[in-house]
């Protein structure tokens, strides 16, 4: 183990080194040198890395699910920003349940900026996950009271952008909000909710500053990790045919 380690630490320090510019100075002069791909390889250095290179390969082309469709993130209601926001409420609706929310969470809100990639219709592998979710992000849930939901709507309703959501329905006309329903129901401004979201848009990102009004619960489950277990219990990827974002007469808003 500890010759594996060391060879893989020497596998990422000479990596590293191979894309930085190495500068030689001396005195008042200075002249860099590019390592460029014309450099002959270092064959010993292949020979070394060589099985773990394989083994990776292996693990990032192993069929997980399928799907008959192309799952893109295009549109108000994109397949696979449905996809994902399903799978991040069932992870964290499992969570809380186990971890003292009897209800569990009554929604899920992630944004089609952190989708960095799509999945071609037919087999669904490793490596398409990694390219889908390439960051580290965690699963967090929002404990929030339903008035303060009504800062997800407005933010909706502002920017019509189509950052994918789970159990709720946003309707918006002329960038005000028509119908907001959580579960199908209208908010109780006196009721506790959880909402699941990436610890990223908890803090903030992408301009959800309503989640500062609510209480961060953190889960420790990874994003990318949660997909790829969803992935590989749903051998058929199913796709979602509901409604969530509608936002009528849309003016001047473009899509992820």
């Amino acid at each position: 183990m500890k010759n594996r380690l060391f060879v893989l630490g020497l596998a990422a320090i000479t990596l590293s080194a191979c894309k930085t510019a190495l500068k030689v100075s001396h005195v008042h002069t200075e002249k860099n040198i590019s390592i460029s791909k014309d450099l002959p390889e270092d064959p010993q250095f292949n020979t070394v890395i060589a099985p773990y290179k394989q083994e990776l390969e292996g693990k990032m082309n192993t069929k997980i699910s399928h799907t008959s469709v192309d799952l893109n993130k295009q549109g108000d209601n994109s397949n696979l920003g449905n996809i994902l926001a399903d799978y991040t409420f069932e992870g964290a609706d499992n969570w809380a349940r186990e971890n003292g929310i009897p209800g569990g969470v009554d929604a899920a809100v992630i944004n089609v900026g952190g989708i960095r990639s799509t999945i071609g219709k037919g087999d669904i592998l490793t490596k398409h996950i990694y390219e889908v979710m390439p960051f580290e992000n965690e699963v967090v849930i929002m404990k929030m009271k339903g008035a303060d939901l009504k800062g997800l709507f407005d933010y909706y309703a502002k920017t019509q952008k189509n950052n994918p959501v789970s159990r709720l329905y946003i309707e918006t006309d002329n960038g005000l909000t028509v119908q907001e329903l959580v579960n199908g129901k209208e908010v109780d401004p006196n009721r506790t909710y959880y909402i699941a979201t990436s610890d990223y848009l908890a803090l903030g990102g992408d301009n959800m500053t309503f989640f500062s009004k609510g209480e961060m619960i953190a889960t420790g489950i990874k994003m990318r990790d949660l997909f790829l277990e969803k992935f590989r219990a749903n051998p058929e990827i199913t796709i979602p045919k509901d409604t969530r974002l509608l936002f009528k007469n849309k003016k001047n808003k473009t899509d992820e």
